[in-house]
């Protein structure tokens, strides 16, 4: 018998990926907004440094969790639609998911280059990890605002697949839901 669902290794990825996600957006528009001056105004010194070290750490969880994803795509077959997509609904979904596929993965990694190219030490937690380029500032800022275009591509995207959620959840009432939900 065919399994309409993904597996539960794959359903907590999902989810998990989606609350890191929204919290480093949400981290990511007052580094973005404020800057390092304006922040340690706010907030002061220590949770400042905190903040950007947090969101250096779980950008990079978010990366090593894209790539797990990945793995698991490839070793498990996606469960089939019941009742079928349209060839349109198909394409869209098709689309937005690898969209948000190659965004998760190219968003840390430009922050990961750009902290380098800044002359920051890249934080996992409370390990340096390696920069992977020289120090280079125009080619950080230039990563950055790249960073910063993939964070809007991103919330684009999310207000794309909820939306597309909530029309197959209370208007389809089709089951694609269920494809991904944890119970």
């Amino acid at each position: 018998m065919e399994t309409l669902r993904y597996n539960y290794v794959q359903r907590i990825l999902h989810w998990l990926i989606v609350l890191l996600v929204l919290g480093l957006l949400a981290a990511g528009a007052l580094l973005g907004n404020l800057g390092f001056d304006g922040l340690k105004d706010l907030m002061g010194l220590e949770m400042t440094n905190q903040l950007y070290g947090y969101h250096k750490t779980f950008g990079i969880i978010v990366l090593a969790l894209m790539v797990l994803r990945l793995a698991f795509k490839r070793l498990f077959r996606s469960p089939a639609y019941q009742p079928p997509l349209s060839g349109l609904e198909r394409g869209a979904s098709l689309t937005v998911h690898s969209l948000f596929y190659v965004a998760l993965i190219l968003m840390p990694v430009f922050g990961w280059l750009g902290t380098a190219a800044g002359g920051f030490p890249v934080q996992f937690f409370n390990l340096t990890l390696p920069g992977l380029i020289p120090e280079n500032k125009a080619l950080s800022e230039t990563l950055f605002q790249l960073h910063g275009i993939v964070g809007w591509v991103i919330l684009g995207l999310i207000l794309i697949h909820v939306s597309a959620a909530i029309y197959h959840w209370r208007i389809k009432r089709d089951g694609v839901m269920k494809r991904m939900s944890l119970f």
